[in-house]
């Protein structure tokens, strides 16, 4: 499969597309013109409709069986696949898409403008586990609340994660509703209900569960790079106020169940094989990954290397044509486990993993200012505002507001990749 920065698309606004090249290939489950939901991939600006291209008889053999789990509006039963169907339908769309095709006249009539076409999650999400394996993050936040000690003992020895709310998982440009729930006000004994005052976003990469395993059966961390079918963007929008109440002794409910958007397109496994690296090397003094989570295979090439960026847009901006303001940029190179570990750990103890499952990698920030992946970091909580264009200062978000979350991978001798952009703009509680 060749993904290097020479091969051409025939496809002409794909050549050197920031997010979708030929190299790219996502898929994702979208509709036009009032027609129902069906499979696409993005190619430059356009979407190629896999269902005509199916009915036109461009695919046979494994490709084939792979585009017909594609449909019924959504991604779980072509997950369910695994990576063999994965392969084939890449490798032929590399040959439908590629410069010397054959077929341009038939795909032609296929290839739908994204603009004019809405896109949706790309699976039906059986269950939702957020992680927190950026550590840069769990570092960031401990030292507000512990200056001292800011990670707990079992952070280098488990990868911690907790059980999210799927149901409210939605896809990228849907407005965040500002949640409701108690607070405890500075210097009160009691709480008050109201609206969030202290909403925040949470930059993360998401990570799309392939093959699943049989309740009981663990995933062996050498085995758990064949169950993960792809990769996206994550918001997981945080009531920081409302967290800082609930929190203990469980942790997370109400703060993080109201919304989670994430980016639409689901770039494969294979798409990324470029950019994958060695995992970082744990300082000295770091503990060993217990026996479970340790692979060397996956220590060498189970990491990726992936550049991510937040920015924001505001009302009074967006009147005034300022561009959107960059708040971050960082990258995935923060995370302390793989998600291989994060796979065979959620399934050691025999729970059964789905396809279309959704993982969250927690908070990936850098350990410098300019690379915070939330506003409680980059503000310390609230008592260090950014300073914006439009004259306006931020601790936490305002209603208005709107956070645009992009990813992309840059290597040389290979061609760039993005992700698409992840957005939600904030509305106000009712």
């Amino acid at each position: 499969m060749n993904q290097s920065a020479t091969a051409r698309s025939w496809v002409e606004h794909a050549n050197g597309h920031r997010d979708f090249p030929l190299q790219n290939l996502p898929l994702g489950i979208f509709s036009h013109q009032g027609q129902g939901k069906r499979c696409g991939v993005a190619i430059g600006d356009a979407i190629l409709d896999l269902e005509g291209a199916l009915v036109a008889g461009l695919f046979d053999g494994h490709a084939r069986v792979a585009v017909e789990a594609t449909r019924g509006g959504a991604l779980n039963a072509f997950f369910a696949l695994g990576r063999s169907a994965r392969v084939a339908l890449r490798e032929r769309l590399l040959e439908l898409l590629g410069e010397h095709s054959e077929h341009q006249a038939v795909l032609k009539p296929l290839l739908l403008d994204s603009a004019e076409c809405q896109l949706h999650l790309p699976a039906q999400i059986g269950d939702y586990t957020d992680f927190y394996v950026g550590i840069e993050h769990a570092k960031n936040v401990g030292k507000l609340f512990r200056p001292d000690n800011p990670l707990l003992p079992n952070y280098k020895y488990v990868p911690i994660g907790y059980h999210g709310r799927a149901s409210t998982i939605r896809p990228s440009g849907t407005d965040v509703r500002r949640p409701k729930g108690q607070t405890l006000p500075a210097g009160q004994t009691e709480p008050s209900f109201g609206p969030c005052a202290r909403l925040d976003y949470e930059l993360e990469l998401g990570i799309w569960i392939g093959q699943g395993n049989e309740m009981g059966e663990s995933i062996p961390v050498a085995e758990a790079a064949e169950h993960i079918a792809g990769f996206c963007l994550l918001n997981d929008w945080s009531a920081r106020d409302i967290q800082a109440w609930e929190y203990q002794p469980l942790g997370p409910f109400l703060s993080k169940s109201f919304i989670s958007t994430v980016s639409p397109w689901v770039v494969t496994a294979e798409a990324l094989a470029p950019f994958r690296c060695a995992q970082p090397a744990r300082p000295e003094g770091d503990p060993q990954p217990l026996s479970y989570l340790l692979d060397s295979h996956d220590q060498a090439t189970g990491a990726f290397d992936i550049e991510l960026e937040v920015l924001l847009l505001t009302e009074r901006m967006r009147e005034q044509n300022l561009p959107a303001h960059r708040l971050t940029l960082s990258n995935t190179s923060s995370m302390y486990w793989t998600v291989a570990q994060m796979v065979a750990h959620h399934s050691v103890n025999g729970c059964q993993l789905q396809p279309g499952d959704l993982f969250g990698s927690g908070t990936l920030s850098g350990a410098l200012p300019g690379q915070f992946g939330s506003l409680l970091e980059i503000t310390q909580g609230g008592k260090e505002p950014v300073q914006l264009a439009s004259g306006e200062v931020r601790k936490f978000l305002e209603d208005g507001d709107e956070v645009i979350l992009r990813a992309r991978c840059v290597r040389d001798g290979v061609a760039s990749i993005g992700f698409g952009e992840c957005r939600g703009t904030i509305v106000p509680a009712r």
